[in-house]
């Protein structure tokens, strides 16, 4: 029977070629490394065991076609192998369908009060905690790197970074499963600085990136501009006394990264860079390839409430991804972590629209 997957020789050989890599000591003595290694054979895991299974399938079903002349009993068992080789074929097909190569990342997140006021910067928090809560679901770890808080503890700016603990494939990853979630949200609730009991209508922004490898994206030093300034917060709590803030110009593209959470200076400039790097990595792809990153053109930069990809209507308990049509009333439920069916359904819509471009 004729391969129907022409690339899969180079797959099985790539993949034989990281198993070695991965049996090598020397390979561990650079962690960054290991890393890529790992990623790269979760990704390729699944798809060569489905290769595997389809051949073993291909050679079963020559084998029951060619006693089935002498023996019926093997006519029948042909045709339930012949389900099962459909079966592999379908899911072949959609885990070679054409990715992004981000899929696999870490992700920092990045989420901007808009129009509202205090209780945008409110909704922006909520925003934070859902994220967070549908991380730990998914055994991941959550961390902020820098947030500026308002006086009722909401967040004018909050970048979070969520981590795997362990690679997996690619559609399990953070990446993944939340590169989707860039836009604009729109919340439609009673304020609690509201003392008429109306309800009014705010925005936040989420901005997804992945979290790339400080060897990915190459940043000279002659191309930033780096200010140290003392940290600030609401009410005056946590503030330091130190000039231990961190804001980084980079010139040539003009993109503005700051961090403030950490106690000392040098920290600060660190997750400051990891956000410079990841900010710089997604530029870079809008830029090379825009046409073919649907996912990433539909990220709103700007908090315009006209330009929404979601709504959580409070007094409806009602959750809306505009995007796809998705709708339910369990607004609590989602506002606790309960993201992964908007999360299934819209890779189910992305791996069809992929499937769709690629010809299949």
């Amino acid at each position: 029977m004729s391969e129907p997957f022409p690339a899969a020789a180079g797959l099985r050989d790539e993949f034989a070629r990281l198993e070695r890599d991965l049996a090598d000591p020397a390979v561990h003595a650079d962690p960054a490394r290991v890393r890529r290694i790992g990623r790269r054979y979760a990704e390729l895991t699944p798809t060569v065991r489905a290769l595997e299974e389809l051949s073993a399938l291909d050679d079963d079903l020559a084998a029951a076609r060619e006693l089935a002349a002498d023996d019926s009993a093997f006519a029948q068992e042909a045709t339930e192998l012949e389900r099962r080789r459909t079966t592999v074929v379908e899911r072949l097909t959609h885990l070679l369908a054409p990715r992004d190569p981000n899929d696999s990342s870490d992700v920092l997140l990045e989420i901007k009060s808009g129009e509202g006021g205090e209780e945008s910067a409110l909704f922006a928090g909520d925003l934070l905690r859902m994220y967070t809560r549908y991380a730990e679901a998914c055994g991941w770890k959550a961390e902020v790197l820098d947030a500026q808080e308002t006086d009722l503890g909401g967040y004018k700016s909050v970048t979070a970074a969520i981590k795997a603990t362990n690679p997996g494939p690619p559609e399990t990853m953070p990446y993944a499963r939340l590169k989707f979630e860039g836009g604009v949200h729109r919340v439609q609730r009673v304020p609690v600085t509201e003392s008429q009991g109306r309800v009014h209508t705010s925005a936040a922004g989420v901005l997804v990136m992945p979290d790339v490898e400080e060897t990915e994206v190459e940043v000279a030093e002659d191309d930033l501009r780096i200010d140290v300034f003392r940290s600030s917060g609401p009410g005056g709590q946590g503030v330091n006394t130190t000039d231990s803030a961190v804001r980084i110009t980079h010139l040539p593209t003009g993109v503005v990264v700051s961090c403030q959470n950490e106690r000392s200076q040098l920290q600060n400039r660190e997750q400051a860079m990891r956000m410079l790097r990841a900010r710089l990595a997604a530029l870079a792809a809008e830029q090379a390839a825009d046409a073919a990153s649907a996912a990433r053109r539909s990220q709103v930069r700007t908090v315009d409430r006209a330009e929404r990809i979601r709504t959580y209507n409070y007094p409806e308990n009602r959750f809306a991804d505009h995007r796809i049509g998705f709708k339910s009333h369990d607004l609590d439920t989602v506002l606790s972590g309960g993201l992964q069916p908007v999360v299934d359904a819209l890779q189910a819509a992305d791996v069809a629209e992929r499937l769709q471009q690629a010809g299949a």
